[in-house]
């Protein structure tokens, strides 16, 4: 067998090896969300059942069926519990964009003093877990009268995504050349217009990863809400969870159904932005 034939064969060895490695990577990765699936379809006795029943023997969509046949009636609130999550997550998204767009940029096009330290602090606001931070909001909340409302929970969902959008905005906006946005200004665009025309769409996509990420950080996020949340006036999706749970019991069925209607917004979302999501995970979070 001459060199080249024993190249060609290496390199098929070493491509099949990395793709059975990936192969491996993804259904470890995917296991736990296809257990969730398996779980909301299967009898409460093969989810219990030691050792574990890995392929099912009896399908059915009875938890959906109860979950939504029970809305209005006293059962789970599935639909106000969507519909707090959407609001919550939407609002504080595009605010966290909003203001971490003008932090990004500023970060990124401007000098002014002490500009290491201020982008310093941020970064390190982001290393507190929100656990730590639930116990002092609820007092300030208790205070200001608004524990149990969509605006308490988006506030503090802004505060938790502000640090990581201008991180990763600024990352993006230093990878636009000034000279774009110069010659702009040039052909007769005023700053704004140079921004908004220039500069912004070559942003695009890193400003679509930003926004994916703190979405999918407000709608799974449960420490801050499980404590700022009383009723159905404002509950949220991983916090109506725990409606499934009772002193004794645990209808871990009807919990992941719940889950897999929490997993496909999410899901429909990524795949919709996935291109920019990778765009701007790959050339904006490389800082210039």
């Amino acid at each position: 067998m001459d060199k080249n034939a024993t190249h060609r064969v290496k390199r098929g060895f070493l491509k099949a090896a990395h793709l059975f490695g990936l192969f491996i990577a993804m259904a470890i990765i995917c296991l736990p969300g296809l257990w969730i699936v398996l779980s909301s379809l299967r009898p409460t006795v093969e989810i219990m059942a030691k050792p574990p029943v890995w392929i099912p023997r009896n399908l059915s969509f009875d938890a959906y069926i109860a979950m939504f046949s029970g809305v209005g009636q006293g059962g789970i609130p599935v639909i106000e519990y969507f519909r707090n999550s959407l609001v919550i997550s939407v609002t504080s998204t595009v605010i966290a964009l909003a203001i971490g767009m003008a932090g990004g940029y500023a970060f990124a096009r401007y000098r002014f003093a002490f500009k290491s330290s201020i982008f310093l602090g941020f970064m390190l606001t982001r290393t507190v877990p929100g656990i730590a931070l639930s116990l002092p909001l609820f007092y300030v909340y208790a205070k200001l009268g608004i524990i149990d409302t969509h605006f308490g929970l988006i506030m503090a969902y802004v505060a938790l995504n502000v640090p990581f959008t201008v991180w990763l905005i600024d990352g993006f906006f230093r990878q636009v050349p000034k000279d774009l946005a110069e010659a702009a200004q040039i052909d007769g665009c005023t700053r704004w217009q140079a921004f908004w025309q220039v500069e912004f769409p070559l942003a695009r996509p890193g400003i679509a990863s930003a926004g994916i990420f703190a979405f999918l950080i407000s709608w799974n996020e449960f420490a801050l809400a499980s404590q700022l949340t009383r009723s159905v006036n404002s509950k949220t999706l991983p916090v109506g969870l725990l409606d499934y749970t009772a002193e004794f019991t645990i209808d871990w069925r009807g919990m992941c159904a719940l889950a897999v209607v929490m997993i496909i917004p999410a899901l429909t979302l990524t795949f919709i932005v996935q291109k920019h999501l990778v765009s701007g995970l790959t050339s904006g979070a490389v800082k210039g």
